[in-house]
């Protein structure tokens, strides 16, 4: 009698299929990612080229149009313009993703929820921009304040109704929303005339975006369930202790940027901090993060602990990271090294994030397996 194949039974989690991450989602998670790293240089570039107010409206480049006029605006305005084209791009990869999670997570239901409250989103913003124009010159604003409002009920009810991996889901509607409100804060930027604290914070949270998309990439392509520490607790401490100097020396070179001589546009006025001081105050707290890092690196291999490999990727980074901001400030600070050293320092944290993910681990992969008692006593 031949043999008979039995057809394929999906894996069951909790009664449910276990949740299944498609081709598709992991190459837009990662396509995700790299649009996050690329704005980060895109909007460099609109400020170290003194383009930030290239277009001097928003959502509109000009009083009378959506692009820039190159008779008008010159290079300045095509530069900013295609920064706010990559902001589109970032949001339709962002929301490509969302629905992509949501569909294998959430199945049906989850995904048309979704869809139902993007319209009622939308709805929002617009009764929002309505009401708005009757008070105010600049109503756009409210729209987005609206939309942004909509997005967070949408999440919070999204990740209420979804049975498996809310990880996912809850890092995807992260990126979504950070996405909508980047668009926000940078249309405040333009209309505060490039205020740098503005700009600053601009740039920090999109670091932060990069941050949560490595980290569902993490995320992504790990199992469900408990996670366990595997790593010793004074190294899980002096990880975080870490992550803070990472912080504190992004904030200072934030500071220092703003206090330099790319404020994104020539006649904008700089915080009035003393750069070459904030240059030595952002150089002591990476000197000290540097030292961590070898520390962490030494202490993980003579351990053999599972971060290893991905604390060698932020030593590296952290080095050239070093060295670009030691070359740049000898060299009166070019603005190809200081975009470079921008798009290192989110590389940077998102190394980082990477690491601290990898210091626990599902409790079936971290738990090795006993062996039967029957075979015990074999």
């Amino acid at each position: 009698m031949p043999d008979t194949i039995a057809p394929a039974v999906p894996s069951m989690r909790n009664g449910r299929p276990a949740v299944r991450i498609g081709k598709p989602l992991r190459v837009l998670a990662w396509l995700s990612f790299l649009a996050e790293v690329i704005i980060i240089g895109t909007g460099g570039a609109v400020r170290l080229t003194g383009s930030g107010l290239g277009c001097s409206e928003w959502p509109l480049c000009t009083p009378e149009s959506l692009v820039p006029i190159y008779g008008d605006q010159g290079i300045h305005g095509i530069i900013e313009f295609g920064n706010r084209t990559m902001t589109g791009v970032v949001g339709l990869l962002a929301i490509a993703v969302l629905l992509l999670t949501l569909h294998a997570v959430g199945g049906r239901r989850s995904l048309v929820a979704a869809l139902w409250f993007a319209l009622g989103g939308i709805v929002t913003g617009v009764i929002c921009f309505g009401i708005a124009a009757l008070l105010v010159d600049e109503p756009f604003a409210f729209f987005s304040v609206g939309l942004i409002l909509a997005t967070i009920v949408g999440a919070v009810h999204s990740l209420r109704i979804t049975p498996e991996r809310r990880d996912l889901g809850a890092l995807a509607w992260i990126v979504l929303i950070g996405v909508v409100a980047q668009a926000f804060v940078g249309g405040i930027t333009v209309l505060t005339g490039l205020n740098p604290f503005i700009v600053g914070f601009h740039y920090a949270s999109s670091l932060v975006l990069v941050c949560v998309t490595a980290a569902f990439l993490v995320r992504m392509k790990e199992p469900a369930g408990a996670r366990v520490s595997v790593v010793p607790r004074w190294f899980a401490i002096l990880s975080h202790v870490t992550g803070l100097a990472l912080a504190v020396t992004i904030f200072f070179g934030v500071l220092t940027t703003g206090s330099g001589p790319h404020s994104g546009d020539a006649n904008v006025l700089r915080d009035g901090f003393d750069a070459t001081v904030l240059a030595h105050v952002h150089s002591w707290p990476g000197y000290i993060l540097a030292v961590l890092v070898a520390a962490l690196v030494i202490s993980a291999w003579v351990l053999r602990l599972q971060p290893r490999r991905w604390l060698l990727v932020l030593v590296v980074a952290i080095l050239v990271q070093i060295g670009v901001g030691i070359w740049q400030a000898r060299e009166g600070l070019p603005e190809i090294l200081v975009g470079i050293h921008m798009v290192l320092a989110a590389l940077s944290a998102a190394a980082y994030t990477v690491v601290v993910l990898k210091m626990k681990s599902p409790v079936a992969a971290a738990e090795p397996a006993e062996e039967p008692e029957h075979s015990a006593r074999a």
